[in-house]
């Protein structure tokens, strides 16, 4: 690595625990509120499960596009952020300042990036597509699930930001290439 990069990750690095840090110094009591854990539970995988679920219910063969989409989608991001968190090995905030008491712990060891916030944006994202009256809803909804995981002390703000725009990536990606078959 050039001694460039090593230098640009080490001051992103430096401000992405500061930002952390102030956000949580900040947002103290928020950070122990159980509407910020609910709503990142709201983004544990089986929540898309049941609404993919509800909209093929309510919609039948219509949501076969979207259908498609959020299986496609979920496909590649699922071990695209495994891949990736295993690749970097960044720590979490818990881990890397054991002083720090975070509200939960992760069930994986590292933090780059937020697979919540990935599938979150992803899951904003395709919806978005089909459901574009409701876009400020699903991004709303994705941006809160990123920064509750912040707030819970599981991620650095530099985890969301590269999970938002993974998933909004994968988004883009899988929707144009439905658009592009069909």
């Amino acid at each position: 690595m050039t001694t460039f990069m090593t230098r640009w990750i080490a001051r992103f690095s430096r401000l992405d625990q500061r930002s952390f840090q102030w956000l949580n110094e900040r947002f103290e009591s928020w950070c122990q509120h159980h509407l910020i854990r609910w709503i990142s539970r709201s983004g544990d995988g089986y929540s898309y499960a049941i609404i993919a679920l509800l909209i093929g219910l309510f919609h039948g063969a219509e949501s076969t596009p979207l259908m498609t989409s959020l299986v496609l989608g979920f496909a590649i991001e699922i071990p695209l952020f495994m891949l990736l968190k295993r690749w970097l090995k960044r720590q979490r905030p818990y881990h890397r300042h054991p002083q720090f008491k975070a509200v939960i712990l992760a069930h994986d060891k590292f933090s780059f990036p937020s697979g919540h916030t990935t599938a979150a944006f992803l899951f904003a994202g395709v919806m978005s597509v089909f459901f574009p009256a409701w876009f400020w809803l699903f991004y709303s909804w994705a941006g809160a699930i990123g920064l509750s995981r912040v707030l819970l002390g599981v991620h650095y703000p530099g985890d969301v930001v590269a999970g938002a725009i993974l998933g909004f990536s994968i988004s883009a990606y899988v929707t144009g290439m439905m658009n592009a078959v069909g």
